[in-house]
């Protein structure tokens, strides 16, 4: 079976988690989604790039969730939620890129 990219689960984690809340109007069901999505890449990024790096990109992840706060202020809620997660998925997948040794 193939994994599915940390780069996918960590973007999918924040939409996801987003629209879950939003939905069901119960944010800590969103927080459930978000949460165990961020698990599932920090596990895989300590598999793959080692504990710093998870590290970082874990820190990384949390400072997106709630940096989409003030700015969703600012462009909007969705176009907030996909502006973080787009810039999680590019970092993670960078990282993971080096961390493979690919050019």
């Amino acid at each position: 079976m193939t994994e599915v990219p940390a780069s996918v689960v960590a973007a999918g984690g924040l939409v996801g988690g987003y629209g879950v809340a939003r939905w069901t109007k119960k944010r800590p069901l969103g927080g459930v989604v978000l949460a165990a999505a961020g698990a599932v890449a920090a596990r895989q990024w300590a598999a793959k790039a080692g504990a710093g790096k998870a590290a970082a990109l874990t820190g990384l992840y949390v400072a997106a969730f709630a940096g989409s706060h003030p700015l969703a202020k600012k462009i909007g809620a969705w176009p907030s939620v996909f502006a973080v997660a787009g810039t999680v998925a590019a970092a993670s997948w960078a990282v993971e890129r080096c961390a493979c040794g690919a050019e």
